[in-house]
């Protein structure tokens, strides 16, 4: 299968639900297999559990808060991640995963992409399994999921890199079948019956902290999640702290507050 990717790109930090009901632009989705910049869907071919941590840390009473605590009708960020349950592939086996299991004791990256044997989804499939001991340093484990079935995954796992395959992956690929985990998510097209390329990361107390969706033409990058959940976890265990732009591990942070800001400020080029 192939389809024309929309011309335009969605990336969001806040609002992900909202993303659900305005991912409205149409993509030309043939039986044939001919898109330049999307891609084409094979499928076909095999159950245990794999699971990713730090506190959501709240400042103290007396202090103003940057952690946003959102309603249910707000944006995703800031409620707790939707649970699921599904079958995945992992080490060549068909497993359980449930998001719960998670909860209290792993950071976890979950990130959507669109279809298996694909030409974008393969480079950052492999790119984060590549990088997955890096995440594991930082207590944090990795989930990528999809529509596809568990057998079309397996199949994928199985087939070499070189011919397009992903090979042994270091976490589990989830299969989303009923589509019910996209859409609860807010990622899925509902008319194509894909998700875009949503990444969220959820913290140990299960609180969606970071959300990005890009569209279907545009991978995602690995450097910069690693990043932004290095300065989640930094604001989380410093929480008389923000990250400025482009933060990284070792640099100078920003206390929240007109006066002690000008410190960093002053400090700056």
């Amino acid at each position: 299968m192939a389809f024309a990717a929309p011309s335009t790109m969605l990336s969001s930090s806040a609002s992900a639900s909202a993303l659900s009901r305005k991912s409205t632009t149409p993509m030309a989705f043939s039986q044939t297999l001919a898109v330049p910049r999307a891609f084409n869907g094979l499928r076909r071919s095999s159950h245990r559990s794999r699971p990713s941590r730090a506190l959501s840390a709240r400042a103290p009473s007396s202090k103003r808060t940057f952690v946003v605590s959102a309603s249910s009708e707000a944006p995703l960020v800031g409620n707790t991640a939707p649970d699921f349950e599904a079958e995945a592939v992992f080490d060549q086996e068909f497993i359980k995963v449930k998001l719960s299991e998670y909860i209290g004791k792993k950071y976890v990256i979950l990130f959507f992409y669109p279809l298996d044997f694909t030409f974008v989804c393969p480079t950052e499939i492999t790119a984060f399994s590549d990088r997955h001991a890096e995440f594991e340093k930082l207590n944090t484990e990795i989930l990528g999921v999809s529509i596809d079935s568990v057998f079309s995954h397996l199949a994928w796992v199985q087939t070499d890199r070189k011919s397009g395959g992903l090979g042994d992956l270091n976490y589990p690929l989830i299969s989303d079948v009923t589509k019910s985990i996209s859409k609860s998510y807010g990622v899925l097209i509902p008319d194509q019956g894909i998700a875009l390329r949503g990444l969220f990361i959820i913290d140990k107390e299960g609180v969606i902290q970071h959300s990005t969706i890009n569209n279907l033409a545009i991978g995602r990058s690995v450097d910069e999640t690693m990043r932004t959940l290095q300065a989640l976890q930094y604001v989380q265990d410093n929480p008389d702290e923000v990250c400025p732009a482009g933060w990284k591990p070792g640099e100078k942070s920003m206390k929240p507050d007109p006066k002690l800001s000008k410190d960093y400020f002053a400090a700056s080029d």
